[in-house]
């Protein structure tokens, strides 16, 4: 979906000449169209997020639309100062895109994993958080991303993803598998091994593609139906999909069947493809271990 977003970014800013596109000296082989079409609007910062994100700011008060494009945590862990001072306590419109999110980069070990990166961009006061699970809803991001107000975080994947040709609207999850009894809400990186699940399975299966803002309409709806709720997140359980979905359903004052399936609160000190390391911190067996929650 990295090319795909790339791609989008491109048309528009032929139209728009606000949009700028910065890099940490990353995303070689992804990046080029932009800096071909547009090399004045295109910035290698070398290897220094936190002037990188410190620069975006800079551009963004002066009217543009910067877009810092590199590995995830090199985008909200290490320039975390400057993404919280400079560019959400100011409200400027800079988008960070992380890609790679959750254990895309699983064999680069945990410097590379970004398993809280929802969690704490989550936290932050005017930050918008999607992380688009397949390539139709990575294009409608970078779409949304041009149009937004405001800072906003997106998590992108890394390789691989399917189209399922869907429309997205901002805030509102999308219903990938119309289905029965059960529902599935899945979020990024997630959203293929669910998509595979619900099929099989004939369960109804949303799209957290947005989780600030968050979709609390479609999560009180099921909450009313009494429907069984299955969280699926590439993340830490702790400030992610899993929170954000529990806290809606305890402000509604009503009782629901949930299952929330994410990474526990660790570090992985497993190395290894992405499949792999899921199998073994928390990630593996879902389809088993759906069936098993839902008959007890």
């Amino acid at each position: 979906m990295r090319v795909e977003f790339i791609a989008k970014l491109v048309e528009a800013a032929k139209k728009d000449k606000r949009i700028w596109l910065i890099t940490p000296d990353l995303g070689y082989g992804v990046l080029e169209p932009f800096a071909k079409a547009f090399p004045e609007r295109f910035i290698n910062a070398g290897i220094a997020e936190q002037n990188a994100v410190g620069m975006a700011a800079g551009l963004a008060a002066g009217g543009k639309i910067p877009y810092v494009y590199s590995i995830a945590p090199f985008v909200y862990a290490r320039p975390f100062e400057q993404v919280r001072v400079d560019v959400a306590y100011q409200n400027l419109p800079v988008r960070l895109v992380g890609v790679g999110g959750g254990l895309a980069y699983g064999s680069l070990g945990a410097t590379h994993h970004s398993t809280e990166d929802l969690a704490v961009m989550r936290a932050l006061p005017n930050m918008t958080v999607m992380a688009p699970g397949c390539i139709n809803e990575a294009e409608a991001v970078a779409e949304i991303s041009v149009k937004l107000k405001g800072p906003m975080y997106i998590r992108l994947g890394n390789r691989g993803e399917p189209d399922y040709g869907y429309k997205i609207e901002l805030g509102k999850f999308a219903q990938v598998v119309k289905g029965k009894g059960y529902a599935l809400i899945a979020i990024g990186g997630m959203l293929e091994a669910a998509e595979k699940i619900a099929r099989t399975n004939g369960w109804n299966l949303f799209s957290a593609h947005t989780l600030k803002p968050f979709d609390e309409t479609a999560v009180l709806k099921l909450v009313h139906a009494g429907t069984p709720i299955i969280t699926l997140e590439e993340h830490n359980i702790i400030g992610g999909l899993a929170s954000a979905t529990s806290d809606v359903i305890a402000r509604s004052g009503m009782g629901a069947k949930f299952l929330p399936l994410a990474i526990p609160d660790k570090f992985s000190h497993i190395v290894g493809g992405q499949q792999y390391i899921r199998d073994h911190i928390g990630l593996g067996d879902l389809e088993k271990r759906i069936k098993k929650f839902l008959l007890v």
